[in-house]
This record gives C-alpha cells, sequence and structure tokens, in this order.
C-alpha cells in the first residue's frame, strides 16, 4: 500500500513537472517560429511578470546567441517605478537592446487629448503610440505575454493574431492553428500579434517563475504602501498620478500586485504572500481573475477590453 502511494505522488509531480515543461516547450517553439517566418519582429516588453516570463523564454530559445529581436516599452508615464527599474536592469544585464516610446510625446506630436476625471487613464493612449513605434520599425511581428485566462476577449485570439493596416483587430478573421501550425503570411502594412504563453494560466506562470528561480519586482510580493481606498479598491498614491478625491480613504495597507499595469487603472490586493510558495498558494485559492480584481479599465463595459483591441490595443 505504501509503495502504491508512493508511486502515485511520484507520478502526479512528474506529471506536474511535465505539465510546465510543455508549456515551456510549445512557448520556444512559437518563438523560433516568429523568428524563422518574420523578418522585423519585437518583444513587448514592460516589467511585468508576463513579459519577463517571456524573456526567459527567448533566453532558453536562441541563447548563446543574441535575440533576433529588440526588447520594446510603450510607456505611458504612469508606470510603477518598481517596474520600469527592473526593466532597465533585465535589458542592461541581458545585453539586449530596449527600445522606449512614450506616450506623453504622442500626446503632444498628435495634439491627443488626455483622459481626465475619475479614473482617468493613459491606457487606451498605448495604441497610437504602439502603431506608430510599429510603422517607425516596420514591425512585422509583435511577441506579447497575453493569456487567455485574463480576459473575455482575450480568448478568443489566436497564437499568431493579424491586424490589419490599421492596427485594428477582427476576431472574425482568426486563422486556423490545426497541428500547431503557426499561419504568418501577412500582406504589406499588415502585422502579427503573437501570444507565446497563451495556454498558460496565471498559476502556471507562479509556477514556472519558482522552478526557473525567476528574479521579478519587488511590487509582485506583499509589502506595506500607502493607498487610495476608492469604491472598494486600494490604489497606489505613487508619482501623484491619482488624484485624491473627497471621498477617498488614505490608508496604509500591506498590498501586493497581481498584475502591473498603469498606476492609474490598477488595483493592489490586501496579502500577506511575500514568498513564491505563499504568492501561489494565495492564487490557488482565489477564483478571480487577476484583471477582473484589479484592472480598473476593464470593468468599464463588459466589451471593454474587445473595443480597445480593435482599435488596435495590444
Amino acid at each position: 500500500m505504501l509503495h502504491s502511494i508512493t508511486q502515485s505522488l511520484i507520478h502526479s509531480i512528474n506529471m506536474k513537472l511535465d505539465y510546465l515543461d510543455q508549456l515551456e516547450s510549445e512557448a520556444i517553439h512559437i518563438m523560433r517560429e516568429v523568428a524563422g517566418q518574420f523578418e522585423r519582429p519585437a518583444l513587448l516588453f514592460s516589467g511585468g511578470k508576463d513579459s519577463i516570463t517571456l524573456v526567459h523564454l527567448a533566453r532558453k530559445a536562441f541563447r548563446p546567441g543574441k535575440f533576433p529581436f529588440p526588447l520594446v516599452h510603450i510607456d505611458t508615464g504612469h508606470n510603477f517605478q518598481e517596474a520600469l527599474d527592473f526593466r532597465d536592469w533585465l535589458a542592461e544585464s541581458l545585453g539586449e537592446k530596449l527600445i522606449v516610446r512614450y506616450v506623453e510625446d504622442t500626446i503632444r506630436e498628435k495634439k491627443l487629448k488626455e483622459p481626465t476625471g475619475r479614473n482617468a487613464s493613459r491606457n487606451a493612449l498605448q495604441t497610437f503610440t504602439l502603431l506608430d513605434t510599429i510603422e517607425e520599425f516596420e514591425f512585422d511581428a509583435c511577441i506579447g505575454g497575453a493569456r487567455r485566462d485574463e480576459e473575455k476577449a482575450r480568448a478568443k485570439e489566436r497564437v499568431f493574431s493579424v491586424r490589419d493596416e490599421f492596427g485594428s483587430w477582427d476576431p472574425k478573421r482568426q486563422r486556423p492553428e490545426l497541428w500547431d501550425t503557426y499561419n504568418g503570411k501577412i500582406h504589406k502594412g499588415e502585422n502579427v500579434r503573437v501570444f507565446p504563453i497563451s495556454n498558460w494560466t496565471e498559476l502556471d506562470v507562479w509556477n514556472y517563475i519558482k522552478r526557473e528561480n525567476i528574479a521579478l519586482p519587488s511590487i509582485y510580493f506583499a509589502h506595506d504602501r500607502e493607498c487610495l481606498l476608492r469604491d472598494g479598491k486600494l490604489l497606489a498614491t505613487a508619482g501623484g498620478v491619482i488624484q485624491r478625491e473627497e471621498a477617498d480613504e488614505l490608508v496604509t495597507r500591506r498590498v501586493r500586485f497581481r498584475t502591473v499595469g498603469d498606476i492609474s487603472c490598477t488595483a493592489a490586493v490586501e496579502s500577506t504572500a511575500d514568498t513564491l510558495e505563499s504568492v501561489i498558494a494565495e492564487i490557488q485559492a482565489t477564483r478571480i481573475s487577476e484583471r477582473g480584481e484589479t484592472r480598473i479599465d476593464d470593468q468599464v463595459s463588459e466589451a471593454a477590453m474587445e473595443d480597445r483591441k480593435k482599435g488596435g490595443y495590444f
């Protein structure tokens, strides 16, 4: 009986490791397909956990050579400093090219109207800067860390998601991807958004980070932070991005961030999870997706994400 139980435990452990190995192998295969099928790809890199995981996978796919694409960040000017510092450190330590373009510059050059009022965010304005950057460098493929479990519109994506010459996404134009065959054929002016970890879940990412001992910004782990309590959400006061309203309560809480977007639209969660093991245990216990719990911009309407994607959002 004891032997049977031991064998069962070993089998369970091997299945878990095999599952991560399969996800890793698929992602590496996709990255190599990008390198083989496209002339000017780029990897969108924000300093968040998903894009950090992509960089780690790129190291496995292409080292000891250089990456066949630059790292690109569209900086809204409202990012968390911890993520920006980590972004710069990782790019420098790897010796890889980092291209940064600023939404602030796009607002000024195109005379865009910046959103104002309650929960105003530059997040949607990233689209203009991203499309300009794609045109500037003639990128024909942009690799990103979107996953199908994040949000309903994400689940409609293929791994190779074709965008038209205006950068917009049409869910009806998605191509079949049978037997892991990815079709990167595009017309001039079109580009493809590629999602190597599309089949991963948030828990998969964290288990992989733990297994691979991948470094992360401290913002992902529990720490004491001054926050504004607004409509039940804990918003960071860092950088003065969010203006305090009369109904807001200024509090100091022990929090961490499940996802790292703009300060203006990303809420923290109360947590004591300050290690990889405790973060994983916390995620296993939750039934709310990371974007569903913490991304205010996704809660504007039922189709908020899909509407932004149709307009060229990543």
